[in-house]
């Protein structure tokens, strides 16, 4: 029965049927089998008992019953008599089919073994399951085997070997052993009348003339160390008798035979490989299994009932907090978040399942959340819905879906006004981007500034540290409109403008957002959390029918006189506002879904502190139910497609209030409120320095073509890159001098080539004009000497 829990176990059903003959073999083999179920978190649901001597049509009667149930767990253990029978009338009644999960203890393997069943028989076996008792294969067991086939040729044996001839062939070695031990140690075999056996008249049984072995004891302990290897393998009982390192053969039946899917050890369980093989015991535990209707996967193991009875589903009658579950006028009809969240789930079920949601409690107040679960344990709901926490004391008696809401104790607190109080205030009206897109536009209007004016303005001229400090001074001190320094270039006026007009927009929107964050009013609670709650001796709300209560009372230790019951959002607003000292509570305890719509509805209030319990909502089944595990599976699908939160905004989407955090963040401005304005800034600056280099380069281009005209470099006697590098320290020599030098220096070669040329055609650069000289060569005194 071990081997067949661990099967069961291993493929996660959770509820079994047992049928069985109502005799001992029957009764204790169940017995056992309820038991190792246990151990592997399943049960049996039901016991399908059949007297000994069944017909046909008893078993038939019996099936149809079972037929109706949701378990398609079946675990047949019987004699193969009535065995084979129950499996012929299971195929009649179309019950060998996709779905089923038959499961036979070892009667029928033996039956297989003994060649006793016929083609029609093994038809009503496809697809069952069984166990075989492993007999792994030894020299000693093949010799047996062909003595035994040859006994049978000679019509000395009538029946074929099976496995229980193999184990009735050891049974008997070891007692044989066990008294030869016994005689060779002197024991004498002596006998004895046992006089205690009366009936039930209280006469003298038959049975007292039956004689009792004196030594029966001394013997009893020899057989239990009877330790040798048989026919069977390794023969080795335990302290209460029972074999020692038993193994099964898990067989599949299929075709007119079966085959092996796995073998069972009490010692290493479900695998592939044998236990006397020395291969790891690591791999899969079974081969894949022909189930009946030839399908290859795994049933589900329980089905939901076609017997056209609808499912009860308890909801809370709520008098506050109506949102998460309520009823319809007045009736059954039940609304709201939680039925919303389970009709949708059952949707995604793969079945039908019918249901009708039935009203707890009278509508004048909200029942007890315990006393509507223990319902379900009492079985006069099917399962329960609602804003259902799952707590310990629940857990017990009912199973719990997948929740569907995290949940958890928190403290809502009224709020009371004060004024920032903040070193750091001054930083807040900007956001951190806000503050670093400033500053960098303020580094870069300079640099755009120093570049226009550079080579005109001599404020803008000197030492390279002079000019970085220029740089920055004059940028910042534009905040204030306080720099000192002129522009004079036209491009610079012009970057100037646009950036001043940027900073008068800056600087009224700084201050009229700084003047709001400390004039503002800002909040902060009364109650710092549960701890000081506790210390304190103010009355504290609750949520009616909340296991709230219990927690504050049993695990905090609060004194159930602090505690008020509160039913409605209004009520926790009411209670909140009129404080302890007139009648209402310092704070409510309560489970955070409710406190967050209740803050989503009233303002001046808040959660503070931290959750101090981790739970959730979920749908409450019976123990063992098989819908609740795939309503959970159907939960975690809502949740992965979204579906889930499209319900929580359809139904707890409320506009609320702000929290100081979002008043804060709403105060603060933002580089989306002024990128119009720096993408001004930035385009004008762009332009003027474009201006600005297009005019030096095209300068720099005729003087450097003058100069290459006057000088007469031949070009082409210097590398490419040389002529580049040159060019362009040239270009930044240029762009770097005053503007006044260059025209003076432009004046001046201008005056040096007019000179040159005065020279070369005879003009004195003395007087300015030619005059020919008395002693020059060629000329003659004329008349006037």
């Amino acid at each position: 029965m071990t081997a067949i829990a661990a099967l069961i176990g291993h493929y996660n059903w959770r509820e079994v049927v047992a049928v069985y003959i109502d005799d001992d073999y029957g009764r204790n083999g169940v017995s056992v089998l309820d038991d190792e179920l246990r151990n592997v978190g399943a049960r049996i649901v039901y016991k399908a008992v059949l007297p000994p001597g069944v017909s046909r049509s008893d078993i038939g009667s019996q099936l149809v019953k079972l037929s109706q149930m949701e378990s398609r767990v079946l675990v047949v253990h019987m004699n193969p008599d009535a065995g084979l029978k129950l499996f012929a009338e299971a195929r009649y009644l179309n019950m060998l089919i996709a779905g089923y999960v038959w499961i036979a203890t070892d009667w029928l393997s033996t039956a297989i073994d003994s060649n006793i069943l016929d083609y029609d028989t093994m038809t009503s076996l496809q697809g069952v399951i069984s166990l075989r008792r492993h007999t792994p294969l030894s020299d000693q067991l093949r010799a047996f085997t062909l003595r035994w086939n040859t006994l049978l040729k000679q019509r000395s044996v009538e029946t074929d070997l099976n496995v229980f001839g193999l184990y009735a062939y050891d049974t008997v070695w070891a007692i044989a052993q066990a008294i030869d031990t016994f005689l060779s140690k002197g024991g004498n075999i002596t006998f004895e009348s046992y006089t205690q056996l009366f009936n039930t008249s209280g006469e003298k049984s038959e049975l007292a003339q039956l004689k009792v072995f004196r030594e029966g004891p001394k013997l009893l302990q020899l057989l239990l160390r009877t330790n040798f290897t048989g026919l069977i393998g390794p023969v080795k009982l335990g302290q209460h008798g029972d074999l020692l390192n038993s193994t099964f053969e898990i067989i599949n039946i299929a075709g007119t035979g079966f085959r092996k899917v796995s073998y069972w050890s009490s010692q290493s369980g479900l695998s592939v490989r044998p236990p006397e093989s020395n291969q790891s015991r690591s791999g899969p535990q079974l081969y894949d299994v022909i189930w009946p209707g030839e399908r290859k996967l795994t049933p589900r193991g329980w089905v939901f009932p076609n017997d056209g009875r609808e499912l009860v589903i308890g909801a809370p009658r709520k008098t506050g907090f109506r949102v998460f579950v309520t009823t319809r006028n007045g009736t059954d009809m039940m609304m709201g978040f939680c039925i919303d969240v389970f009709t949708a789930a059952v949707k995604l079920l793969p079945y039908a399942v019918p249901f009708r949601f039935k009203s707890f409690g009278n509508g004048s107040v909200t029942p007890n959340y315990d006393q509507l679960v223990y319902q379900v344990y009492l079985k006069k709901f099917d399962a329960v819905v609602g804003d259902v926490a799952i707590v310990t004391n629940r857990s017990k008696i009912v199973d719990f879906t997948q929740p569907y809401v995290d949940s958890g104790l928190v403290v809502i607190a009224p709020i009371r006004e004060s004024h920032t109080n903040n070193a750091w205030a001054f930083l807040q009206p900007f956001t951190l981007g806000m503050w670093c897109t400033t500053g960098a536009f303020f580094i870069v209007i300079g640099a755009v500034i120093w570049i226009l004016e550079h080579r005109t303005n001599p404020e803008f001229r000197g030492l390279p540290k002079q000019q970085i400090v220029t740089i920055l001074w004059f940028s910042f001190s534009t905040l204030f409109f306080s720099h000192r320094e002129n522009t004079m270039s036209t491009l610079g006026r012009a970057v100037l403008i646009v950036w001043l007009f940027v900073v008068l927009i800056i600087n009224s929107s700084y201050t009229a957002s700084l003047t709001s964050i400390l004039t503002v009013q800002q909040l902060s609670p009364t109650i710092k959390g549960i701890d000081s709650l506790i210390a304190s001796d103010a009355p504290i709300g609750y949520q009616t029918g909340s296991f709230a209560r219990n927690y504050l009372t049993e695990e905090l230790g609060i004194a159930p006189s602090r505690l008020i019951p509160l039913v409605s959002t209004g009520k926790y607003a009411e209670a909140l506002s009129l404080g302890p000292s007139n009648g209402g509570v310092a704070a409510i305890v309560d489970e955070l879904p409710y406190a967050q719509y209740f803050l989503s509805t009233q303002c001046g209030f808040a959660i503070v502190g931290q959750q101090f319990t981790r739970s959730g909502w979920g749908f409450a089944f019976p123990k063992g139910s098989q819908l609740a595990i795939d309503m959970s599976t159907a939960i975690l699908t809502l949740s992965e497609t979204d579906e889930l939160q499209r319900i929580h905004d359809k139904w707890l989407s409320q506009s609320g209030c702000t929290s100081d955090d979002d008043q804060l963040e709403s105060n603060q401005l933002g580089l989306k409120s002024f990128w119009g304005l720096f993408l001004i800034s930035g385009v004008a600056s762009f332009i003027a320095i474009f201006a600005f280099l297009c005019r030096r380069i095209c300068e720099f281009i005729r003087q450097r073509r003058n100069s290459d005209n006057e000088d007469g470099v031949d070009s082409g006697s210097r590398s490419l890159a040389f002529r580049s590098a040159k060019v362009l320290r040239s270009f930044a020599s240029y762009v770097d001098e005053k503007e006044i030098d260059a025209r003076e220096k432009k004046r001046l070669k201008r005056k040096r080539m007019e000179n040159q040329a005065s020279l070369g055609d005879g003009v004195s650069p003395v007087f300015g004009s030619s005059h020919a000289s008395p002693m020059t060569p060629g000329f003659s005194a004329g008349p006037f000497t």
